[in-house]
Protein backbone atom coordinates (compact mmCIF):
# COMPACT_ATOMS: atom_id res chain seq x y z
CA UNK A 1 0.00 0.00 0.00
CA UNK A 2 1.38 3.38 -0.92
CA UNK A 3 0.57 6.77 0.52
CA UNK A 4 -0.55 9.86 -1.34
CA UNK A 5 1.84 11.43 -3.81
CA UNK A 6 3.86 14.15 -2.16
CA UNK A 7 4.39 17.40 -4.03
CA UNK A 8 7.70 17.64 -2.19
CA UNK A 9 10.03 14.76 -3.00
CA UNK A 10 13.18 15.85 -1.22
CA UNK A 11 15.42 13.64 0.92
CA UNK A 12 16.54 16.57 3.07
CA UNK A 13 12.95 17.60 3.77
CA UNK A 14 12.24 13.99 4.73
CA UNK A 15 15.21 14.06 7.11
CA UNK A 16 13.92 17.24 8.76
CA UNK A 17 10.46 15.68 9.15
CA UNK A 18 11.83 12.52 10.75
CA UNK A 19 14.07 14.50 13.13
CA UNK A 20 11.10 16.63 14.17
CA UNK A 21 8.84 13.60 14.62
CA UNK A 22 11.47 11.72 16.65
CA UNK A 23 12.11 14.62 19.01
CA UNK A 24 8.41 15.39 19.38
CA UNK A 25 7.79 11.74 20.22
CA UNK A 26 10.57 11.81 22.83
CA UNK A 27 9.00 14.90 24.39
CA UNK A 28 5.50 13.33 24.38
CA UNK A 29 6.80 10.12 25.98
CA UNK A 30 7.63 12.12 29.11
CA UNK A 31 3.91 12.75 29.63
CA UNK A 32 3.22 9.04 29.29
CA UNK A 33 6.08 8.18 31.65
CA UNK A 34 4.75 10.61 34.23
CA UNK A 35 1.23 9.20 33.88
CA UNK A 36 2.43 5.61 34.27
CA UNK A 37 4.58 6.56 37.28
CA UNK A 38 1.64 8.37 38.88
CA UNK A 39 -0.51 5.26 38.36
CA UNK A 40 2.18 3.08 39.93
CA UNK A 41 2.81 1.10 36.75
CA UNK A 42 6.60 0.80 36.72
CA UNK A 43 6.60 -1.74 33.89
CA UNK A 44 4.70 0.60 31.57
CA UNK A 45 6.80 3.60 32.59
CA UNK A 46 9.97 1.67 31.79
CA UNK A 47 8.61 0.66 28.40
CA UNK A 48 7.85 4.32 27.64
CA UNK A 49 11.37 5.23 28.76
CA UNK A 50 12.83 2.77 26.28
CA UNK A 51 10.75 4.27 23.49
CA UNK A 52 11.79 7.75 24.61
CA UNK A 53 15.46 6.73 24.58
CA UNK A 54 15.16 5.35 21.04
CA UNK A 55 13.39 8.50 19.86
CA UNK A 56 16.04 10.75 21.39
CA UNK A 57 18.77 8.63 19.82
CA UNK A 58 17.11 8.81 16.40
CA UNK A 59 16.58 12.56 16.76
CA UNK A 60 20.21 13.17 17.73
CA UNK A 61 21.49 11.03 14.87
CA UNK A 62 19.22 12.88 12.48
CA UNK A 63 20.38 16.26 13.75
CA UNK A 64 24.00 15.26 13.11
CA UNK A 65 23.11 14.10 9.61
CA UNK A 66 21.26 17.33 8.94
CA UNK A 67 24.14 19.44 10.21
CA UNK A 68 26.57 17.58 7.93
CA UNK A 69 24.32 18.19 4.95
CA UNK A 70 23.89 21.87 5.78
CA UNK A 71 27.64 22.33 6.13
CA UNK A 72 28.32 20.62 2.80
CA UNK A 73 25.57 22.66 1.14
CA UNK A 74 26.94 25.89 2.63
CA UNK A 75 30.44 25.18 1.31
CA UNK A 76 29.13 24.73 -2.21
CA UNK A 77 27.41 28.13 -2.27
Amino acid sequence: MTGPNSPLKDKDYNLVCVVEASLRNAWQMQTYIDDADAAGDAELAEWFRKIQHNSVKAGEQGKRMLLERLQVGGDAA
